[in-house]
């Protein structure tokens, strides 16, 4: 999922940088991070926006270039032999000043850095995965509602609700026809997943582990949660009386949920057909 540098994080390095850095330096940064197209024209601040203008334009992925760009700052912890001039006055190191502007410029997009150049988007290790797993499938409408869960999840928390929701229900069903199991009559979530559940063998009777099956109980019974929560307090329905105070950080848990399940069962299957092969 394409995201871009925010505005205010190119505001904070347009007006940081240039005191930092010299031209050459800003260069030789840039470069290093891999940032397209040619060195721009004009003074330090100019030369910084532009460019970093350019890579929201013209890259594939302009977080990892952010990454890599801010990395130097990110991991710098100050020295304490610089925390005074030669009069014996303190004075501010520029360094951690642009550090801590960068860190809640971030935060106001959901954003966080990672040791390592990374910026992470809040995704959780599930969605991530789950990412590299549908991307080699070819299955559009998987890979649109997984981005429509993340892209909304801040600003728009019904939406990815229901987009997670729909992850599964989508699985699901690609799951029935290239298995060429019947589709069932009543082909809401709970209908498909029974049909999926019984051919992958999900019973939690012929677990033997108490500790394992506890577990997968517990990520079963996400499948009917999600689809009460999309019903009663998603965009997927009108609101009856009660209306539900839907955050980010409750979109965040169905998504989340949604992802491990999905994952799972994506797993389980591509088992079952190397074991068929």
């Amino acid at each position: 999922m394409r995201k871009e540098i925010p505005a205010p994080i190119i505001a904070v390095l347009s007006e940081r940088l240039p005191s930092i850095e010299s031209h050459t330096s800003i260069n030789n940064l840039f470069l290093f991070a891999d940032a397209p197209g040619e060195v721009p024209e004009g003074a330090k601040p100019a030369k910084v926006q532009t460019w970093l203008r350019h890579i929201n334009k013209e890259s594939d992925l302009p977080l990892q270039i952010l990454g890599k760009l801010i990395e130097p700052y990110m991991e710098y912890s100050g020295d304490e032999s610089e925390d005074e001039d030669v009069f014996g006055n303190n004075k501010v190191d520029k360094r951690i000043s642009l550090k801590l502007k960068l860190v809640s410029a971030l935060e106001r997009y959901n954003l966080s850095y990672l040791t390592g150049g990374i910026i992470s988007d809040g995704s959780s290790a599930p969605s991530r995965s789950l990412a590299e797993l549908i991307k080699g499938r070819d299955i559009p409408t998987i890979e649109s509602e997984f981005n429509r869960a993340l892209n909304n999840v801040s600003s728009e928390p019904r939406e990815a609700v229901s987009a997670a929701c729909n992850i599964l229900e989508s699985i699901f069903k690609v799951y029935i026809s290239d298995e060429g199991l019947p589709m069932p009559s009543k082909q809401d979530l709970k209908g498909v997943w029974k049909v999926v559940k019984d051919d992958l063998g999900f019973d939690t009777k012929l677990v033997q582990d108490d500790d394992l099956k506890r577990i997968l109980s517990g990520i079963f019974s996400v499948v009917d949660g999600i689809g009460a929560f999309r019903t009663h307090a998603s965009s997927a329905h009108g609101e009856g009386r009660k209306i539900y105070n839907l955050k980010p950080r409750h979109a965040r848990l169905a998504i989340h949920s949604a992802h491990t399940m999905a994952l799972f069962v994506l797993e389980t299957w591509d088992e079952k057909r190397n074991k068929q092969n």
